[in-house]
């Protein structure tokens, strides 16, 4: 039975007691008795910090609205212990790092962000929910109602498909040497004579690692959430490349229908009328850009958090609701979202607006499946994952394969 109930119950009852030496062994036993935070309460959250070296404590979230993105920590004093408590919503899945001894100033006059991240600034290491790419680690804040938030690679029991790294260069785009890791489900060899479908995601570096796509497809498939299908992941280029590559670039789609998909159709089993494009923030509107070129040849679209508001590119950007409103035709199935906390004027209200667009033409129309979810997190790579499932699920179900 634990000593304490909840947090202001510890809070409370520590500070009674005016002896340091009693209060940091009672901080001791609350450690004993909690290992793992944030101590999560209905809508509340509390983090913790436990050293006695430091000096300064802050915790950091991107839907903090200051510079830096900052609010302090506590010290219990006489003790290790530093503690924030903050109120969520109950669906709330957010990332936050805990920032230790940081010099406080505006992340906007920053020379070196780089080493100042790297130096002061940290994953929780009593959390054990997180998401890791190769520059960094964040923690991860997961409410009582929020998405779930596996580790898809951890799960037992379940048919794993075969990932094949290609090189893949482009005429159209002057590269040379990027990667397309393509993914095979689980069935693929047992069935020689049969045509897969083939999702086409941008940016796979982030596809075939924090993402867990392989591991999601597996899982999905396994349960008949998904259509057995064949991921290719191309590999982007830096972030300055990435805004060129895909803002309306008529290069970089004819890249992906002369170039990629032959590569694909030589080496792999795909069905010619069942292909879909993906992608998250940019790479979300070059995927929307090939398939309104091209919905014929490209009927699935998956598009997390397009920025289609303020900001770079924000001319390009503006035309994209104009285009899918009088497209034509569409690709017949349509996955959208966006984050509750995502800048308003970039990313929320935008797909808000597009939202409705695609929700009137599914209603008056009738020619797409159309699907949207207003994710409850900001952006960033942690909510694209809890997304994913989702999107997959929609753009590739198992009742097509009666259609």
């Amino acid at each position: 039975m634990p000593r304490w109930n909840s947090f202001i119950h510890f809070l409370q009852e520590v500070q009674q007691v005016l002896d340091a030496e009693k209060r940091q062994q009672m901080v001791d036993e609350l450690l004993r008795e909690r290992p793992v935070w944030p101590w999560v309460e209905e809508r509340r959250a509390t983090f913790a910090y436990f050293d006695p070296e430091v000096h300064q404590m802050a915790l950091s979230m991107d839907i903090i609205e200051n510079d830096p993105p900052f609010v302090p920590m506590v010290n219990l004093e006489g003790t290790s212990f530093w503690y924030i408590q903050r109120r969520f919503e109950g669906d709330d899945l957010l990332d936050y790092l805990l920032v230790i001894d940081d010099p406080m100033t505006p992340l906007r006059t920053e020379r070196d962000l780089a080493g100042r991240i790297r130096r002061h600034w940290r994953v929780d290491e009593r959390n054990p929910i997180r998401i890791a790419t190769t520059q960094m680690q964040t923690s991860v804040l997961r409410m009582p109602n929020a998405r779930p938030f596996p580790d898809w690679t951890a799960m037992k029991n379940v048919p794993r498909g075969r990932v094949t790294e290609h090189e893949f260069g482009s005429v159209q785009m002057g590269f040379e040497n990027r990667k397309v890791w393509v993914y095979t489900p689980p069935d693929y060899d047992a069935n020689p004579d049969k045509d897969y479908p083939l999702l086409v995601l941008f940016d796979g570096q982030w596809m075939i690692g924090p993402m867990q796509i392989p591991a999601i497809a597996d899982a999905l498939i396994k349960h008949n959430r998904m259509e057995p299908a064949i991921i290719a992941m191309k590999q982007s280029g830096n972030q300055a490349d990435r805004l060129k590559d895909y803002i309306s670039n008529d290069k970089h789609y004819t890249a992906v229908l002369t170039e990629l998909l032959p590569l694909l159709q030589a080496q792999y089993r795909l069905d010619p009328v069942n292909l879909g494009l993906g992608g998250v923030g940019e790479g979300a509107v070059a995927a929307a850009h090939a398939a309104l070129k091209n919905p014929a040849v490209f009927n699935h679209l998956i598009m997390l958090s397009p920025p289609l508001g303020r900001g770079p590119a924000q001319k390009q950007l503006a035309e994209y609701a104009g285009r899918f409103r009088s497209s034509r035709m569409l690709p017949r199935r349509i996955f959208q979202s966006v984050g509750r906390y995502e800048m308003p004027g970039r990313f929320l209200q935008p797909g808000l607006d597009l939202a409705n667009i695609l929700q009137e033409r599914e209603l008056n129309r009738g020619d797409v499946n159309y699907k949207f979810v207003e994710a409850a997190s900001g952006h960033g790579l942690m909510a694209f994952r809890s997304v994913f499932p989702e999107a997959l699920a929609h753009t590739f179900p198992v009742e097509e394969e009666t259609v």
